[in-house]
């Protein structure tokens, strides 16, 4: 670009000169050219709008370029395409983020603690954008669902009650620990075989601390593993309007669904308000599936084994990494496992599906689902 400076200004001169020869053929000087207008102050305040989150939506929306993984991971987005008015229609997007950086999807889905972190960041894996993004923020829309819980089936937690409040207790511990240690936690996770780089870990343990700590009006939570009943029911509201089922006597019973079917929160309460100790569990080998692999998403359980917090409760407990052959709902419901972490959208539609999932404890108390999109594609 410098080299073709030189010639363009060049090209200017000589043009100046042209112009200015032709001007001295008259016997008098040009009128002056009417200056325009000033634009009112009003104007360029609506000139210089920021897009709003509509605005950017409906764009996207109706450029076909909302991007969501499936999977139960996309009825957010379509409660907010909903809300907006677009169809719910969304391009099927890969693992990784290829797409959001070549453009084919503008309005990309996002965790904040996985992917909305490499697109951000630089490190090892990350596309450094920086602050040249944005997010859509499904708490802010109205239209968040709770996540990663713990649950069990009905038939274990009746059967071994005393396990369940140790486990419970236990795991709460070790969130509690990490939420206030989150670098700590990050590397204990990273020495357990993380799948992902040591900083991308600890850029996950410090969002999903806020995901623990926050609820879905941006309030602090106090309670870990606290199972809101808003938030509950908004999840499952949103779960009902979105999940759709082939079968019929499934999309019956979803319709049909309330709280009491997906989760029991006496388990919690009494484990928080036990001493720690535990007598007769029913039974002392147990495990757990993650959703995923092993990261600072499950930093608790990881935190809680390496402290020995469930070593004090009496128990012997194995993590086992999700994203295998066998999902963490059929996993748990098989008795292949004892517990597991899903989202709460999941737990509803295996139990219209005919398991019979019990929620126990709700770690994250909001979304922490965005849509990312680059400020330039939306100016």
């Amino acid at each position: 670009m410098k080299k073709n400076t030189g010639k363009l200004i060049g090209l200017l001169c000589v043009s100046v000169l042209t112009v200015s020869g032709l001007g001295g053929c008259g016997s008098k000087a040009p009128a002056p050219t009417e200056k325009a207008p000033e634009a009112s102050s009003d104007a360029k305040t609506e000139q210089a709008a920021p897009k709003t989150n509509e605005d950017i939506l409906v764009a996207a929306a109706q450029a076909g370029k909302v991007g969501n993984w499936g999977l139960g991971n996309e009825y957010e987005v379509k409660a907010l395409l909903t809300k907006y008015g677009q169809d719910t229609s969304y391009l099927s997007q890969a693992f990784d983020m290829d797409g959001f950086d070549d453009d084919s999807i503008t309005l990309a889905s996002a965790m904040t603690y996985n992917e909305l972190g490499l697109v951000k960041n630089d490190y090892d894996g990350g596309y450094g954008y920086g602050d040249s993004v944005n997010v859509i923020d499904m708490n802010d829309e109205g239209v968040a669902m709770l996540e990663d819980n713990i649950f069990t089936t009905k038939a274990f937690a009746e059967a071994n009650p005393n396990t369940v409040k140790a486990f419970l207790y236990a795991s709460i511990k070790g969130w509690e620990y990490a939420a206030q240690n989150p670098d700590e936690a990050s590397k204990i996770c990273f020495n357990y075989g993380s799948s992902v780089s040591e900083d991308h870990q600890k850029y996950m343990a410090s969002e999903v601390k806020k995901l623990v700590e926050t609820d879905m009006s941006g309030n602090a939570v106090s309670d870990i593993g606290n199972m809101d009943e808003a938030a509950m029911k908004q999840t499952l509201d949103l779960a009902k309007q979105y999940i759709k089922l082939d079968d019929s006597v499934a999309a019956d019973k979803l319709s049909t669904l309330t709280l009491d079917d997906i989760r029991n929160t006496s388990y919690l309460t009494e484990a928080l308000a036990s001493d720690g100790k535990f007598d007769n569990l029913e039974k002392t080998d147990v495990s757990i599936q993650l959703k995923w692999l092993p990261q600072a998403q499950f930093m608790g359980y990881y935190v809680a084994l390496e402290k020995g917090y469930y070593d004090e409760v009496g128990l012997n407990v194995t993590i086992v990494p999700g994203g295998g052959d066998i999902s963490e709902t059929t996993a748990v419901n098989n008795g292949t496992v004892d517990f597991g972490v899903t989202w709460v959208s999941n737990l509803i539609a295996a139990n219209a599906g005919g398991m019979d999932l019990l929620e126990v404890a709700q770690i994250y108390q909001r979304s922490g689902l965005v849509l990312v999109y680059k400020n330039d594609n939306f100016k």
